[in-house]
């Protein structure tokens, strides 16, 4: 286990989530070569991000007996006589009628690589779940009881020796380190010891939840108020009690709050919080492309419900409709590749779909039923002028108010898309609009750091 240059800074997630990964990203996007320890370890993290449980665990790559490559749904080891089957949402293991075990893959699903197996007892109820990593390896093991909630957690090195057990019911974790046994009372005392073992204690923390990071920042030595709260989740009715604390600056080390996300900020200073106490910064999107200002937009839908789909398409005759689903499409929405400026795509190919969002300049996002293949984050990435429906509207955070309309003003949808489409600079006008809603940043803004 080899130390760590001491450091300025840390960032210290609870999960690699996609806003984490956006926080990191952008403070790499604005020259910061700071490292990124994640607490929930999932068994995907990037090479470059280290995990506090993986920390102990060793090394997985090349390691004699590990696959080296995630294990393909078929891959994991069952009884003699029992059946793997799988579709591209999750795979099941049968003995003979009954269901014995069910797969969970890590994205995109569609590839059916191993993350998580849960195998059930005679009744049906979960008693175990292996976890699998990027390497294929068995890296850990929960265990439940008879009523299916969780006892345990062991944690396994590569050549198969326990390392971490953690107790779900009384909290503690054990580590068993280089022939010595350590034993911590709860999560922020273990992390602790993995931030003193590193060398990343030394440094600011930068973390983006008021659980455990937060707990931390409390725990650590120095009295010096450097530490800050990256708020990224959602604001109810009242303000967290844990970032009352900062805000009543009674926090040990954390000084300062860093509001991520538009409705979260407003909400905030809707509650009282002075301005003075809160700061908004986005991320520093990584970008795909810039917009091109093609009348070209992309539908992603798996079901033919698209909402004024041939009202759009009729009153819109230079936009050309890219309709695209990951499964066959329904003889309703086949029949729309009748009309000279739609190109239906069934069953579409991920390449494909990738050459699509290069492609397009508009996103509609006014299909009915779930999203798919994150289209809207994706859409937003490639710079796409998005339009949405209230009534399907996907995720809010990448669309600008401006852009969302009721489907009983189809017409006002089709006169704010016409005036883009008729000028360049209105178009980007819009997009700036967009960008402002989804809080994206300029390195500038990370410099303060």
């Amino acid at each position: 286990m080899g130390e760590f240059a001491k450091v300025d800074m840390v960032l210290l997630f609870d999960t690699y989530s996609l806003e984490s990964q956006d926080l990191l990203t952008s403070f790499r996007r604005a020259g910061y070569d700071c490292p990124a320890a994640v607490i929930g370890e999932d068994g995907f993290l990037p090479e470059d991000v280290m995990s506090v449980y993986g920390f102990f665990l060793g090394n997985y790559k090349g390691e004699k007996g590990v696959p080296g490559k995630p294990r393909y749904f078929n891959q994991i080891t069952v009884p003699d006589y029992w059946e793997i089957s799988g579709n591209n949402s999750m795979g099941k293991v049968h003995d003979l009628w009954r269901e014995r075990g069910r797969i969970f893959y890590t994205e995109p699903k569609h590839k059916r690589l191993v993350k998580v197996v849960d195998w059930y007892d005679e009744k049906g109820v979960v008693r175990s779940s292996d976890h699998y990593n990027r390497y294929g390896a068995l890296y850990a093991r929960t265990t439940f009881n008879a009523k299916g909630q969780k006892v345990n957690k062991s944690y396994f090195s590569a050549a198969g020796r326990e390392i971490i057990v953690e107790n779900y019911v009384t909290g503690d974790i054990i580590l068993n380190e280089d022939g010595a046994v350590h034993f911590f009372p709860n999560k922020t005392e273990f992390v602790c010891y993995f931030l003193e073992r590193t060398g990343l204690g030394r440094g600011r923390l930068f973390y983006n939840s008021l659980s455990t990071p937060f707990f931390v920042s409390n725990r650590l030595a120095g009295g010096e108020k450097r530490d800050i709260l990256f708020w990224q989740e959602p604001v109810g009715d009242a303000i967290p009690g844990n970032m009352q604390i900062i805000l009543k600056e009674q926090a040990g080390r954390t000084a300062r709050v860093m509001v991520q996300k538009r409705q979260s900020y407003d909400r905030l200073l809707q509650l009282g919080v002075s301005p003075d106490k809160v700061q908004r910064l986005g991320y520093l999107y990584p970008f795909a492309k810039e917009n091109g200002h093609k009348h070209e937009a992309l539908i992603c839908t798996n079901s033919d419900r698209i909402e004024k789909c041939r009202e759009l398409v009729e009153a819109l005759p230079k936009m050309h409709f890219h309709i695209a689903a990951i499964t066959e499409m329904s003889s309703k929405l086949m029949a729309m590749g009748s009309y000279d400026n739609v190109s239906l795509y069934p069953g579409v190919k991920m390449d494909i779909l990738d050459e699509l969002f290069m492609t397009c300049d508009y996103y509609l996002d006014i299909n009915h039923e779930s999203e798919i293949v994150s289209a809207v984050r994706r859409a937003f990435l490639h710079n796409h002028l998005i339009y949405a429906f209230r009534e399907t509207l996907h995720n809010r955070e990448y669309v600008a108010e401006e852009h969302i309309y009721p489907a009983a003003d189809t017409d006002g949808m089709i006169s704010g898309i016409r005036a883009a489409m008729a000028k360049a600079d209105a178009a980007d006008a819009e997009l700036e609009k967009q960008r402002e809603a989804a809080f994206a940043e300029t390195a500038e803004r990370y410099g303060q750091f």
